[in-house]
Parts: C-alpha cells; structure tokens; sequence
C-alpha cells in the first residue's frame, strides 16, 4: 500500500509538464539540481533556529529591552478560586449576566467581584510587554538579515528584473550554492515557528497565521522540489522584503517610541501594499499562472502550486484591510498605531483601582476585595493578587 501511494505521488506526471521528469534534475556535467532529499535538514535547522531563538532572546533581546525601558508586565493575579477557575477552563472566559448570578451563588462573591476576578484572570494569560519585545526583536532580526543576504544572492540575476525569466529553461535549471543555503535556512526558520506557534504571543489572527506558515511551508517545500527555485526565490525575497518593517515598528510600539513606531509603520504598510497588493499578484502570480501555459499544458503540479498563490494572496487582502484601517486611523487622528489583532489590555474602573490602594473594600466586616477573609485578628486584609 505505501508502495504504491508512494509511487503515486511521486509520479512525474503530476508534478512536469509533458515531456518532462525526474530524470532532467539528475546531476551531471558538474552541475547540481534540488532534490526532496535535501529536505531533510529542514527539522535539525529548525530546532537549532528554535534553540538560537532562546538564546537570542535571554543574551540579546532582553539586554536591548532594557536599555529602551522595556519591563515585564506586572499584572494583579486573582485569588485561586477552584469554581471559577473551573469556569474560566471548561465554559467560557466571558460570562454571561446569568452566568454571573449562578457564580455568584457558588461563591459567595458579588457581581462584581466575580467580573473583576474574570477581567484579572483573561489578563493573567495575555503575554505581557517584554515576551512580546523579545519575539518581535527575534524576528526583526531574521527577516533583515534574511531579506539582505536575498537581495545579495539576486542582486545580479535576470529573473528578478525580467520575472519570466525564471522559466527559461525550465525545468533544468542549475542549483546555486546561495539557492541552497537561501531555501534551506528559510524554510527552516517557518518550521521553527509552527513548531513554536503555542508558545508565542496569540493574536486574533492565530487561525490565519497557521495557514500562512503551512501554505508557506508547503509552497518553498514543492517549489524546491519541482525546481521552481526562481519563482520561490522571487516569492521569499518579496516577503521579506516589509515583515522586518513590520517587526521593527512592533520593537518601538512596546518601547514606547510613538513617533519613530507610526512612522515605519506607515512605511510598513506602503511596502505591504506595493509589495502584496501589486507586485505579487501582477508581477509573480501573472508569471506562475499566465506565462507557464503558454509554453506547457497546463498540469496537476501547475494547479498545486498556483492554489497555494491564490491562498498567500488571501491572506494578504485580509491583513492589507486591517493595515489599511489601522493607517486610516493614524493619518485621521494622529493617535497611537495599535495591533488590531492584539487582545486589549483590561482594566478596573478607577473606585476599584482606588480600593485596592486603599487595603479592599469593607462591607458589613464579611467580603473583603473579592473574597471572605480567614483572619480578622491581625488588623489586615487578604487582596487579590
């Protein structure tokens, strides 16, 4: 049974045009061609990204926070409550008014008391600012250097100022030293983060950044495979080419640096939308889908690859409308560029603020600041913590 699925996926009529098949991307004369084999130090590398990632974070992010003033997020934590903790676990993190009453009952707190003990425990699981610092230094840093060492190893190539030349000669086409090293380190780095994508912060988007990583995964994996190593070249350096932006106008949000964040990311999104919205699907989708067909028939592998174009180029129209209203935002109001897929910070009102300073409100000598009090000798009162 494996034999023959494995026979069927790697029959050479799904993946070449007519004509064409493995044999073609055998070495010979000196020359070196993509196999799936090479494939398999993508999971070694992308644990070392993971294991570099750790250290960069604890020796360089953390120091680099610092000295901009960045601290940890320190956040009241709520009293350990078994009932509502079960609650919050297995129901929901937003309870209803009537949920609220039935709490209440259990618990003997008041309505209040058990909405502040809810809005404290959502702000218990938000990543606080310097995780959020630390993540966003780490992938400034390879999308940089990522996008540098690209632009070097294109520089000088004629598919990237005339985009239907990366099918001339199609499929032989000879593999760069730079081509290896370039696709190698990038796929790893996006296995790295689907591999890490619980641990790190978690935006509304989390369904669409899954996507992207598998669509992205599985394009750089197919198009190395298939030799379509100019057309994948073309598409990582594109990519690269805003999300250092992006996470660099992050770094100076959590700073506080208002000014120097507004305006990369205004940057941000005028590269985005050239680079996303313009270049991708005219230039590059127009040489995947248009060009090709008018040399070859059009094939299993042909669709394979193009599908997952047309989903990257979803997912860019629903992040280019929430960049775009973000902008319109600033440019409007002048006010502070926030994450839209970022959970909000959530706060007490300012007479709870105001009890807590204070040591908790009293009433009747029974509920103290959300709980019952075990010990009213020694002349203080237990908080929520």
């Amino acid at each position: 049974m494996l034999a023959w699925l494995s026979e069927v996926f790697w029959n050479e009529r799904l993946w070449f045009p007519e004509g064409l098949g493995w044999k073609d991307l055998e070495d010979r004369d000196g020359l070196v061609y993509p196999k799936a084999s090479d494939l398999y130090v993508v999971l070694p590398m992308a644990l070392a990204f993971m294991l570099v990632r750790q250290v960069f974070e604890r020796t360089v992010a953390t120091p680099i926070a610092a000295l901009l003033g960045v601290k940890e997020t320190v956040r009241l934590r709520v009293t350990p409550n078994p009932s509502l903790e079960a609650f919050f676990c297995r129901t929901t993190k937003y309870p209803t008014q009537s949920s609220v009453q039935s709490l209440c009952k259990q618990t003997g707190y008041t309505e209040k008391q058990v909405q502040r003990w809810f809005r404290r425990r959502r702000n218990q699981d938000r990543p606080n600012l310097l995780k959020k610092f630390r993540e966003a230094s780490w992938r400034f840093t390879f999308y940089l250097l990522a996008f540098a060492a690209g632009l070097g190893a294109l520089i000088d190539k004629p598919w990237l100022y005339n985009l239907s030349e990366m099918w001339e000669g199609f499929p032989v086409l000879s593999l760069l030293q730079s081509q290896y090293w370039y696709y190698m380190i990038e796929l790893s780095f996006y296995a790295a983060l689907l591999f890490s994508v619980a641990s790190d912060v978690k935006r509304k988007d989390f369904n669409e950044q899954i996507v992207h990583h598998v669509a992205t995964i599985l394009l750089i994996s197919f198009s190395w495979c298939v030799n379509y190593i100019r057309a994948g070249t073309l598409i990582m350096l594109l990519h690269d080419s805003s999300d250092y932006l992006l996470e660099s106008a992050k770094m100076f949000n959590y700073a506080g640096w208002r000014n120097a964040c507004n305006y990369i990311f205004i940057l941000f999104a005028a590269v985005f939308i050239i680079t996303r919205l313009i270049i991708f699907p005219f230039g590059i989708m127009y040489c995947t889908i248009v060009y090709p067909v008018t040399i070859y028939k059009p094939f299993f592998g042909y669709y394979f690859f193009n599908g997952l174009m047309v989903t990257l180029q979803c997912l860019h129209i629903f992040w280019a409308y929430l960049i775009v209203r973000m902008a319109v935002r600033f440019l409007g109001s002048n006010e502070k560029v926030e994450d839209e897929r970022s959970d909000k910070e959530e706060t007490d009102d300012s007479a709870e603020e105001e009890e807590e300073r204070n040591g908790g409100p009293k009433k009747n000598g029974q509920v103290l600041n959300g709980h019952i009090p075990h010990n009213h000798n020694n002349g203080h009162h237990n908080k929520l913590e």
